[in-house]
């Protein structure tokens, strides 16, 4: 079991910047591809972000590219969503993801999720 949690989340107004973290217990080959996802109220779970923890392959939800980096530090075993330019619209609940293999924005291909921390962007 990959034990993951995140953090960072809260309430900020429209156009700051957040960054999220993703601490990883335990690194696998079954986490070796981490994601980011997104949960806004009435609406289904959304792509934001994936890396490889070399850092050598990331892949990004093509609304979100330019306003969102994800990064990943190797000695802390913690990935990073760095949101700037932040909107009302990107109010949600966001999730780490860990899963094998490359990075992708399939959910189903990552095996542990965290518990998720809220965003609320305020117009």
């Amino acid at each position: 079991q990959v034990r993951l949690v995140e953090s960072g989340g809260g309430l900020v107004q429209a156009g700051d910047s957040l960054r999220l973290s993703c601490a990883v217990a335990e690194r696998t080959y079954r986490s070796n591809a981490m994601a980011w996802f997104r949960q806004a109220p009435g609406k289904e779970r959304e792509f934001v972000a994936a890396i490889k923890w070399s850092g050598s392959m990331t892949t990004y939800a093509d609304s979100l590219k330019g306003r969102f980096t994800i990064s990943a530090d190797n000695a802390k075993n913690t990935v990073y969503l760095q949101m700037n330019s932040l909107k009302p619209e990107d109010t949600a609940v966001y999730y780490c993801a860990a899963g094998p293999g490359n990075p992708t924005a399939v959910p189903p291909r990552y095996i542990y999720w965290g518990q998720g921390t809220q965003v609320t962007v305020s117009s």
